[in-house]
């Protein structure tokens, strides 16, 4: 029979894992795309998830995603650049199955083209990775939070939102933003609060 240490610790992680899908679900259910499902994403392109296509990770996809994360992490700041290389190998994957290999970094004003992504694609994309590798373990320093928003015109910012994660150990948020970047790249990872203050879609130096 497990220890009562170990069941505590199992209790946590159950915790934490049931609070960080359900920090993002409300996201979907307030029209951005679909909910991940087992090791079924759904793609948002076209802008603003005018397209939505299922993708279904082989276990080959899986390992080769979840790679960067496989190995001991020590801290936070280590599993965010673990992240990284994860959402650019899924925006390698994804981008060949839904046309996007393509997309390109920022703002194009392509609204139509299929293979373009604006941040709304680009933050459901990114959360819904970020929750199957929450809902398969891969995540130890972090929960996912729903995507977090900036700009309204009248502040003299265009819109602009992203994912966000929160680490486990007191609670910092960190915006994972792969919109500035063409598919494939690093996705922005700063500081929420710094992210929020920026005044534009610009990669921080």
């Amino acid at each position: 029979m497990p220890s009562p240490k170990l069941l505590r610790i199992c209790l946590v992680l159950s915790l934490l894992v049931s609070s960080g899908v359900a920090a993002a679900r409300g996201w979907y259910e307030r029209g951005h795309g679909r909910a991940p499902s087992g090791n079924r994403v759904y793609v948002c392109h076209g802008y603003g998830c005018r397209i939505v296509t299922p993708v279904q990770f082989s276990a080959a996809d899986l390992k080769r995603i979840a790679g960067p994360l496989s190995a001991k992490i020590a801290d936070a700041a280590a599993e965010r650049q673990a992240i990284s290389r994860s959402v650019q190998a899924f925006e390698t994957i994804v981008g060949e199955r839904v046309g996007a290999s393509g997309d390109r970094p920022g703002m194009q004003f392509g609204r139509g083209e299929k293979g373009q992504m604006d941040c709304i694609d680009e933050a459901t994309n990114t959360t819904s990775l970020l929750t199957v590798l929450l809902q398969q373990g891969y995540l130890k320093h972090h929960e996912v939070l729903e995507p977090s928003a900036r700009g309204f015109f009248i502040d003299g910012r265009y819109p602009h939102a992203t994912a966000v994660l929160a680490e486990a150990a007191g609670g910092a948020k960190w915006a994972i933003d792969s919109w500035p970047r063409a598919n494939g790249e690093p996705p922005v990872v700063q500081p929420l609060p710094e992210w929020l203050r920026s005044r534009s879609g610009a990669i921080p130096s």
